[in-house]
């Protein structure tokens, strides 16, 4: 059975010496005249972070021979988010803003000058600002992909008025192996438990824990028509007629599928390999959306008549590469650019937060889009479980997985905590293997699948639901008809949030 292993905390060794602390944030001392950090003594430093505050690891806060290390150790990637000096509210306008031109252009100028200048005045050597850049600019967000060569330029640039943040863009922390799995797998079983799934008309499985979010009454109402749901993951596999030639048929007739490739597999090229799917997971996370309900036994998504809008944003479920980061970004923003696109579903993350994504996120919300994000998904060992990046931020609305058990219990692989707001059922009490059924790999083939990825891609196939009946209500009409039907709701748990939400209410 595919377990979704989605995003956790960093192995755990035991050192003779104390590393830098997070919060050391004076920056007299000269950093060139600091050892760096051996890799391991840098993820004792995030993973203290991660016991002690329960939160993501957000290298702003980090002292700059924290940050320097992680250069050391990554190629000197970074990404830059710059604004003009004094500029206010720009998580607020970020949507509005033309990067190409007036005071924003003027400034991006100075900051490639100042950032040439630096590089050779502190490292003797000139270079260009080709070899300055580590990605070409998207000519929509104010971030700069570059290097940073010297410790002193990381000091200089990190206290400058018109730097945002500066921080590293591609440090992978090396041993996420030991806790954590990449989320891929081609997901089919070879034998279901007839107690798993119903049969419906005209021939389709339903999953069985559609019945504590009331799923199947509320199709009476609502099947999501004309309602764009984003599926931001690892694409789609070609093989998956479900997703492909018969997205729009039999009882989902109507309706379109649309596929994107962000992500660029290689570090010699900025050629992007497509829409497809080489993991199994955004297949999977597809299907729980908007999965067509079929005659052939295949099973059916929440919103079975919405449309899908498919993004290749990452190789699997973590967004620790530069390139995974820039995948996110840009799939946002094609999504948030999107007028059918009412619900981006984002079952990926990292306990690392990044700048470049965060303001893709202010880009998708400022344009109105829901955002279903997963609360993290991680071994059952694992012994960090506060909620991960994106669905830590408060843009996004964060979801996690419990069991079908009374009181609410999270599943054994899932993240909780008081950034989650929803909650749907993923797995049985009696047995952790049995979780919800979706598309795998191969067309009617159905697969277990669980944890939060799970449980995001599900709810924003019910917000698809509730969006149908009035597509012209907001973001926040939806979202509150959603609290509304909700279990503990107006109650609010500090792990569960409103708790399940009753599909069949909120689409009334």
């Amino acid at each position: 059975m595919q377990r979704i292993l989605l995003c956790c905390a960093l192995a755990l060794t035991v050192f003779s010496c104390q590393p830098d602390s997070l919060t050391n944030t004076d920056r007299a001392t000269p950093d060139e005249q600091q050892t760096p950090l051996t890799k391991a003594e840098l993820n004792e430093v995030v993973e203290n972070h991660l016991f002690s505050t329960n939160t993501v690891f957000d290298w702003n806060d980090a002292s700059n021979h924290v940050v320097w290390s992680a250069l050391e150790l990554s190629q000197h990637h970074v990404s830059l988010g710059y604004q003009p000096v004094g500029y206010e509210n720009l998580k607020e306008t970020i949507h509005e803003i033309d990067v190409t031109a007036g005071a924003w252009k003027t400034t991006r100028d100075q900051l490639v000058a100042d950032l040439l200048e630096a590089t050779e005045r502190l490292t003797g050597e000139a270079i260009s600002e080709e070899d300055l850049f580590v990605f070409e600019e998207d000519g929509v967000l104010p971030i700069l992909d570059v290097k940073v060569l010297h410790p002193t330029i990381l000091e200089e640039f990190r206290t400058r008025p018109d730097v945002r943040y500066l921080e590293p863009s591609n440090y992978q922390a090396g041993e996420i192996d030991f806790r954590s799995g990449s989320g891929c797998s081609e997901a089919p079983s070879s034998s279901l438990y007839s107690a798993d799934y119903t049969t419906i008309s005209p021939g389709a499985k339903m999953p069985w824990n559609y019945a504590y979010m009331n799923i199947q009454q509320a199709w009476n109402t609502s099947q999501g028509d004309n309602i764009g749901i984003a599926v931001i993951d690892t694409g789609v596999y070609p093989e998956q007629n479900k997703l492909g030639s018969e997205f729009s048929s039999d009882w989902s007739t109507g309706r379109s599928i649309s596929k994107y490739g962000f992500y660029e597999p290689s570090w010699w090229s900025s050629r992007r390999d497509g829409p497809n799917d080489q993991c199994g997971h955004g297949t999977q996370m597809a299907g729980l959306a908007g999965a067509p309900r079929t005659n052939n036994g295949s099973t059916v998504g929440v919103a079975y008549k919405a449309d899908l809008y498919t993004y290749r944003a990452t190789s699997d479920v973590i967004i620790n590469g530069s390139k995974e980061k820039k995948g996110v970004k840009n799939s946002l923003i094609d999504a948030g650019n999107r007028s059918n696109v009412k619900v981006i579903s984002m079952s990926i993350g990292d306990v690392f937060s990044s700048g470049t994504v965060r303001d893709g996120v202010y880009y998708a919300y400022n344009r109105g889009k829901l955002m279903m994000a997963a609360a993290g998904t991680s071994l059952s060992w694992t012994s960090w479980y506060g909620v991960i990046f994106p669905a830590s931020m408060s843009e996004t609305t964060a979801v996690t997985g419990i069991r079908d058990s009374s009181p609410m219990e999270r599943c054994n692989t899932c993240h909780d905590g008081n950034a989650v707001d929803f909650v749907a059922v993923m797995q049985r009490n009696s047995n952790t293997d049995r979780t919800s059924l979706t598309l795998s790999r191969y067309n009617d083939n159905a697969g277990y699948v669980g944890g939060s990825s799970a449980a995001t891609a599900t709810t924003a196939g019910i917000a698809a639901l509730v969006w149908a009946t009035n597509p012209n209500q907001s973001r926040a009409q939806v979202l509150n008809r959603m609290k509304q039907a909700a279990s503990i709701y107006p109650g609010r748990s500090g792990s569960f949030g409103w708790g399940i939400v009753d599909a069949n209410a909120a689409v009334q």
